[in-house]
């Protein structure tokens, strides 16, 4: 079943041109195009399903700083004060708040890790608190595990997913941006060796500028156009629970469990790092240089071998015309199944950490295809060989509180002003020219 969603409604008419078509309406091309009409241009967002429909609906909700690897901490920072400011800004409501983030543990090598990344994190002036097992109880009221430690970032927070990026590309569309759903982008129109518009089911748009951020489609539009982009598609599953007397008040990480309390007494949760791979052709095409995280996180994979990935979704075979059906039309919302006995695991791990929710109930469940790249870092960057084109992708698991961050970086390389942060760790010649690729980090 989809995870919920705020639905948007399209504008009215199509255009013949404009100065920058993005390519997906998910959390990272809703905050493109809210910059961009910020700076005033003229822009379509494009989306084959809904704003927002797939991993931008379907993840935690979590906006972090602490424990983000240490090339995205830049990127976070101002993602951070974008989520604060743009409540205001748009008149949407988000579900932003900053209310702090706890983990907590019993395993000595995770408040280690954590002491690393926290002497790290202080040359950015990130706030974090490593918790004694004293404080990591206090702050935890009502557990029954006696914790080693844990770790607190007061300054980061949550949003709502399912109001996030609808909000945002209703924000944009007051400001003269038009968006179409259930329009697929079919490919890119090529003039002189650039970006010259682009192929929609519903005709051809003009453009000099596209940025492309279709999540898990990315590397099958990419390929289309000769451009190789090593991107893995990992299935994660995540649930709602029905209403409860609140025991839980703040985003809480345990190695059990993750989960974002509701104002309804609600819980979005999932488990950490648990996921399945079903590869097709792309998955095949990049198992080398995945090969190194998946060793180290396979215990927590599971894989699951069929026919069905290499003829349908973003991992199939093939190319296609662009006046003909192509494969973002035969599969408009990426909706795979949850993983039940990830639910299970994560209701029974919340039921036992806490006795007063021991009538927790399920109330729905969703899986979401998430973007990876093989060194978890997500490519924000122009193509040298094709000058009009942005990418946006590859956002790791960890892309939706990054968004507004991730956005405006998008939108500063399309209109060539001047970036917000460094480009360089985000650049895409980094998984095609050789270089020698940093093991993830902290995530």
């Amino acid at each position: 079943m989809p995870a919920p969603l705020r639905y948007v409604q399209d504008s009215a008419d199509f255009p013949d041109a404009v100065d920058v078509v993005i390519i997906g309406a998910g959390i990272a091309g809703a905050a493109a195009a809210w910059e961009l009409t910020k700076k005033g241009l003229k822009v379509a967002l494009l989306e084959k399903g809904l704003v927002g429909a797939e991993q931008s609906s379907r993840n935690w909700g979590w906006c972090r700083q602490q424990n983000r690897d240490e090339r995205e901490l830049p990127l976070i920072i101002h993602a951070l004060q974008r989520w604060g400011e743009l409540g205001e800004e748009t008149g949407e409501e988000l579900g932003f708040r900053r209310s702090g983030l706890i983990y907590a543990t019993r395993s000595e090598a995770d408040i280690a890790a954590w002491e690393r990344w926290n002497r790290m994190a202080k040359h950015y002036g990130v706030q974090s608190e490593i918790l004694t097992a004293h404080r990591a109880k206090a702050m935890t009221p009502g557990s029954s595990t006696r914790w080693l430690g844990g770790v607190s970032s007061p300054d980061d927070g949550h949003a709502e997913p399912r109001l996030a990026a609808p909000g945002l590309a209703i924000a944009a569309q007051r400001l003269g941006a038009r968006l179409f759903q259930q329009c697929a982008v079919r490919g890119l129109d090529i003039a002189a060796g650039r970006v010259s518009g682009v192929w929609t089911e519903r005709g051809l748009i003009k453009t000099s500028r596209v940025i492309c951020a279709a999540g898990a489609w990315t590397s099958m539009f990419c390929r289309r156009h000769g451009i190789d982009l090593p991107i893995g598609n990992v299935i994660g599953t995540a649930f709602r629970t029905r209403p409860i007397a609140q025991a839980i008040a703040v985003p809480l990480y345990t190695p059990g469990f993750a989960c974002r309390p509701q104002l309804d007494g609600s819980y979005t949760v999932s488990v950490s790092g648990r996921g399945r791979l079903e590869p097709g052709a792309q998955g095949i095409r990049y198992a080398r240089q995945f090969y190194p995280t998946f060793k180290s996180r396979r215990k927590n994979l599971r894989l699951n071998l069929g026919m069905k990935p290499f003829f349908h979704g973003p991992e199939a075979l093939g190319g296609w015309a662009f006046d003909r059906e192509s494969p973002f039309e035969r599969a408009r919302i990426l909706d795979p199944a949850a993983d039940a006995a990830t639910v299970q695991a994560g209701l029974d791990a919340m039921r036992n950490e806490y006795p007063a929710l021991a009538g927790l109930k399920l109330a729905q469940a969703w899986g979401g295809m998430i973007d990876s790249t093989p060194d978890a870092i997500p490519v924000i960057s122009t193509v040298a060989q094709l000058p009009g084109l942005v990418l946006s992708a590859g956002y790791s698991a960890h892309g939706f509180g990054i968004g507004p961050g991730a956005g405006r970086l998008a939108a500063d390389l399309a209109a060539d002003d001047a970036p917000i942060v460094d480009p360089t760790p985000y650049r895409y010649s980094r998984l095609v020219d050789g270089s020698a690729l940093e093991t993830p980090g902290m995530m």
